[in-house]
């Protein structure tokens, strides 16, 4: 969609700066459909095949092949008008789906389909190894990119990037609730959190400094003894509950599972997992190991 300003671009091995954009087997889905209002959905599916000189009766294969994946069997006389919006994402994947491409390449692809079409359409494009939102691409990716402002910030699997993200910002961006981070001082091993210390080995470059730590809602629990805090707000999400609270006025999310039955101003007692903590350099953010 853009032209080249430096550097070579390889798709599949074949330097392809200069290739046209037909040329380049590479199939695209844009969020906001980029439908042909005037065709009908198996014109709109077709359409690709048609402009590559497939013989008709391929096209219709094809399109019948991913329309039975799709949902869409019943709506291929339609014209996008005439459907709802996780209809015409559907139709804008079927498009993408029948080209076989070398590269898929789908802006949130999901992200107008209904709870239980999104599971199904997940198994489908895990099939494909393709990668959108973090939600997605945590369930659906071998392998993450994570930019910002045009920059690979890292590149990994998605347990690598959740468990040893490189820098603040991929560790705040991948996991939901995003994970928490607190000023905290590093001194004579140890850091402090409220009126609590936890031992902690950081090179010693950063003795007497202070430092960025990083924990997630997932890593904090409850227990019968630890650093007592106030349940602020309690958010029942299915069999978990997400409970804001505050430490030193720094407010911060945590999980448990909602056979606990807490109500909103309880005071609670909960403990850090020293081993999940994460550190990040104050001044560039950039990880700690």
């Amino acid at each position: 969609l853009e032209d080249i300003t430096s550097g070579e671009l390889y798709i599949d091995g074949v330097l392809s700066n200069n290739l046209l954009p037909k040329d380049r087997d590479i199939a695209m889905v844009f969020q906001s459909y980029a439908l042909y209002p005037h065709m009908s959905v198996a014109a709109n599916m077709g359409f690709g095949l048609k402009m590559r000189k497939y013989k008709k009766e391929e096209i219709n294969k094809r399109v019948l092949e991913a329309a039975k994946i799709l949902e869409l069997e019943n709506y291929l006389d339609r014209k996008p008008r005439e459907l709802s919006g996780g209809q015409r994402q559907r139709v804008a994947l079927g498009r993408a789906i029948v080209r076989n491409a070398k590269i898929f390449l789908m802006d949130e692809p999901l992200s107008n389909l209904d709870a239980k079409l999104r599971v199904q359409m997940r198994s489908e494009i895990i099939k494909l190894h393709v990668t959108h939102d973090q939600t997605e691409a945590m369930t659906m990716a071998n392998r993450i990119v994570i930019m910002k402002d045009g920059y690979v910030q890292q590149i990994g699997t998605p347990k690598e990037v959740y468990n040893h993200p490189s820098n603040k910002f991929v560790a705040g961006f991948i996991g939901s609730p995003s994970m928490n981070f607190f000023y905290v001082r590093y001194q004579n091993n140890q850091i402090m959190l409220g009126d609590y210390s936890f031992k902690i080995n950081l090179p010693k470059e950063y003795d007497n400094k202070e430092v960025i730590m990083g924990i997630r809602p997932d890593d904090i629990s409850l227990c019968e003894e630890g650093i007592e805090v106030e349940a602020s707000v309690v958010e029942l999400l299915g069999s978990e509950l997400i409970i804001h609270s505050q430490i030193n006025n720094k407010n911060f999310t945590w999980k448990t599972s909602a056979k606990n039955e807490i109500l909103p101003h309880t005071n609670l007692k909960i403990k850090f997992d020293i081993e999940s903590m994460r550190f990040f350099d104050k001044e560039t953010e950039k990880g700690i190991y």
